[in-house]
């Protein structure tokens, strides 16, 4: 059986809304392994907008959230003491790269890869897609807050 999310089960896990949940939904995952998330990038998203008026692309910085949303869940799907209502803030990205231009009509696929953990600092190696080319690679860092 393959661990799947949907919208509604990943706001659970995310503080994230509109129009920053950039996770639209978890196709498979195994905690302590990896998760593969969809980002479905529509013409109305607002940074087309200004990113840019006659040309639009969805702007990096935000395809890097979008990888380091899939980050904090791949944590708390892993870790029962994190779990749901957690806060997880990106503590590094490190080796960005930005391979390919991701515009209106684009699924981005999204990968993390669990690379280890000490305490509550994960890091992980991610990947951004579409259709099977690379559009953006970076291993992400992130702390994970528990609730109290």
């Amino acid at each position: 059986m393959t661990n799947t999310l949907d919208i509604l089960e990943i706001q659970e896990y995310l503080p994230h809304r509109y129009p920053f949940l950039l996770v639209d939904r978890v196709i498979e995952y195994t905690p302590l392994v990896n998760l593969v998330g969809l980002k479905n990038v529509s013409f109305n998203e607002p940074f087309f907008q200004g990113h840019f008026p006659h040309q639009p692309i969805m702007p990096g910085v935000l395809i890097t959230e979008a990888l380091a949303q899939a980050t904090a869940l791949l944590s708390a799907l892993s870790d029962q003491a994190l779990g749901k209502g957690g806060t997880y803030y990106l503590a590094g990205i490190d080796n960005a790269r930005f391979k390919r231009p991701v515009v209106p009509g684009d699924q981005l696929r999204l990968e993390a890869i669990y690379v280890k953990h000490r305490r509550n600092i994960w890091t992980f190696d991610c990947n951004a897609s579409v259709e099977g080319e690379l559009a953006v690679s970076a291993q992400i860092i992130c702390a994970a807050m528990v609730q109290k």
